[in-house]
């Protein structure tokens, strides 16, 4: 007799979660996504590479969590927190990429309570090069609802076993999705009585109850200058606003993918990262490839956990893993 795993606020030992249909059928759902995934991009002329998962530096720009440190034959390298550098450096070979990418990040403890935050997950990455931060909006876009629809095509009886209603997916499918500026972000949460910070990322609060608004997945563009990454390109046009977006789900899933378009220039990243507090001695290689000439790129990162949690309606996104590692809590 199989036990149901999912209802509960924690994972059960792997001897009993491994066995749960929930599970399984969450898995199996999953698998669908990076197949349709793959599928679009190969289609779309992308070519998957296999990402490193330690290097000299990685992201720095993930907030609140800590980076990993290990030993490499005596020197100081990094679990990838993501992969936005070697992405950028690999478009010297392709024009086109995407990685299904491993993480790590040792979050906060306290988002061991937002449903949203795992320690270790995964990421799908793509990057462009040449291309405009509306573009790389159009293709998460589509990505996302060629994943959905994909699983209200072959996984009815999954949806049914997860009491998922696969017409609450409809809108994703529909599309299109809504835009708003992190401005009117700022402003909508204050209406709603939370004090946002206005130069700020929008907190893990705000973007939930953000969230909970809207029935349609929608975009947040033009982060302000100092509330993201080095890599962000500033615009040219309006000095202090990123060329940058997040994509929110609705129903209080949150954000799901970050990304936009990429700073390029040698002599801005080096500004940059001064500006960031950033030592530019750290990113030697990164900045040697800059110097020899980046091209210019747009892309996004979408949190394949997340997406599965979505899709398949599940409370936490630890659910969405066979092996989670929820921030704080010990586990296989």
């Amino acid at each position: 007799m199989t036990t149901s795993v999912l209802a509960s606020d924690s994972p059960a030992p792997p001897r009993v979660r491994l066995r749960s249909p929930q599970l399984r059928a969450t898995l199996r759902i999953q698998q669908r996504i990076l197949m349709a995934v793959r599928e679009l991009l190969a289609a779309d002329g992308f070519v998957e590479l296999m990402p490193p998962t330690i290097g000299p530096v990685t992201d720095p720009g993930a907030r609140g969590a800590k980076q990993v440190d290990i030993d490499y034959y005596g020197h100081r390298y990094k679990l990838m927190t993501s992969g936005i550098l070697y992405k950028q450096a690999s478009l010297l070979a392709f024009d086109k990429i995407f990685n299904i990418a491993p993480n790590v990040r040792l979050e906060p403890l306290e988002t061991a309570t937002t449903h949203r935050h795992l320690a270790e997950f995964h990421q799908i990455d793509i990057e462009m090069a040449g291309a405009s931060r509306t573009e790389a909006m159009h293709v998460a876009e589509r990505l996302i609802q060629a994943a959905v629809a994909a699983v209200i095509e072959h996984h009815g009886n999954d949806l049914e076993i997860l009491d998922r209603d696969p017409a609450a997916l409809g809108s994703i499918v529909a599309g299109p999705f809504e835009l708003l500026t992190h401005r009117a972000a700022v402003t909508s949460l204050h209406q709603l009585g939370h004090e946002q910070q206005g130069g700020s990322e929008l907190d893990w609060v705000g973007e939930e109850l953000l969230s909970r608004e809207y029935r349609q997945a929608f975009f947040v563009v033009d982060y302000p200058k100092g509330s993201r990454g080095f890599y962000d390109r500033e615009s040219r046009t309006e000095p202090g606003v990123l060329r940058n977006f997040d994509l929110v789900l609705p129903d209080g899933y949150g954000e799901v993918a970050s990304g936009g378009e990429r700073e390029f220039d040698y002599a801005r990243l080096v500004m940059r990262m001064r500006e960031t507090a950033e030592n530019p001695a750290k990113y030697r290689w990164y900045l040697d490839v800059a110097r020899e000439g980046l091209p210019p790129s747009a892309g996004f990162g979408i949190g394949l956990e997340r997406l599965t949690r979505f899709v398949a309606g599940l409370p936490a996104v630890w659910q969405a893993s066979a092996f989670p590692k929820i921030p704080g809590v010990v586990s296989p």
